[in-house]
């Protein structure tokens, strides 16, 4: 299933939002004090290429230097992209079909308000499955 979703998503959605986040992470590359948001623009943009599967959970070893810096992401890209994801998760809950995608749209605007001190992992790692003993 999530196969069938993802290949869905990468037509309707994903690549046009995973353009999105290639296009910021460029242009927050140009200098070297935007390297690390291109980078994490870079990741998120590939999480939004190919959703199913994986989510975000929150770094224990994150500071306030993640802080300090979604406040510059929010005001420089975070809010263009969110904007983005809000727009297309809406359109796509129009019809039946669309209704999982516009819903995992809207799952993608947090991390693209706030990515730093983030991190995408495999569905399976964020909640491992209870062992009986």
């Amino acid at each position: 299933m999530r196969l069938l979703l993802n290949i869905l998503w990468l037509v309707v959605s994903g690549f046009w939002m995973f353009l999105g986040y290639m296009v910021a992470g460029a242009l927050w590359c140009i200098t070297i004090i935007g390297i690390p948001f291109g980078i994490a623009s870079f990741r998120i943009g590939l999480f939004a290429l190919w959703p199913f599967g994986r989510t975000v959970v929150t770094k224990p070893t994150a500071g306030v230097g993640s802080g300090v810096g979604n406040v510059i992401w929010f005001i420089f890209s975070g809010l263009w992209l969110a904007i983005g994801h809000a727009v297309t998760g809406a359109l796509l809950c129009i019809t039946i079909i669309g209704i999982p995608l516009g819903l995992a749209n809207f799952k993608l605007i947090p991390v693209s308000l706030w990515p730093l001190g983030r991190d995408i992992v495999p569905v399976d790692a964020a909640h491992p499955p209870l062992i009986a003993t």
